[in-house]
């Protein structure tokens, strides 16, 4: 039923509740993981050119280890993977990266208070809403709090 499923993460440590179900899900079957990790430079736009470039590299780098993060779990559990970085919404990059790549699930962590507070803008609301393909997500909220 699943042969390629994309994982998008943000770097954060919760990518590991996340990689725990998509290992379970991908368990003996004959299945393709995409990391994906979207630059969202919304937040730097307004920057003068040689700080955006400079801010840019830094993301880009901490993509590149997100994303080895990922690779590195999941094959250890036996699992091809393949690796992505793109630049722009992160929500929007998603949702084109599922349909062009034929995604045929997601699985993504979803922080349920700040979901609940702000169910608009979110950007696991927004892949659940808008994608073609079935949505996991994963509560990946602090507890501790």
């Amino acid at each position: 039923m699943y042969s390629d499923i994309l994982v998008p993460t943000d770097g954060s440590d919760s990518i590991e509740q996340v990689l725990e179900h998509t290992i379970d899900i991908a368990d003996g079957r004959n299945v393709t993981v995409h990391a994906l990790y979207v630059v969202d430079d919304r937040a730097f736009l307004s920057m003068d050119d040689d700080m955006q470039d400079e801010v840019l590299e830094e993301l880009k780098a901490e993509g590149r280890a997100a994303t080895a993060d990922v690779e590195a779990a999941l094959e250890e559990a036996g699992i091809s993977v393949t690796k992505t970085i793109l630049r722009g919404r992160p929500a929007d990059h998603i949702v084109a990266y599922v349909e062009d790549a034929g995604i045929d699930l997601v699985t993504m962590g979803s922080q349920a208070g700040e979901y609940e507070q702000n169910m608009l803008g979110s950007t696991s609301q927004k892949v659940v809403t808008q994608s073609p393909a079935p949505v996991l997500t994963v509560d990946v909220s602090d507890d501790s709090e």
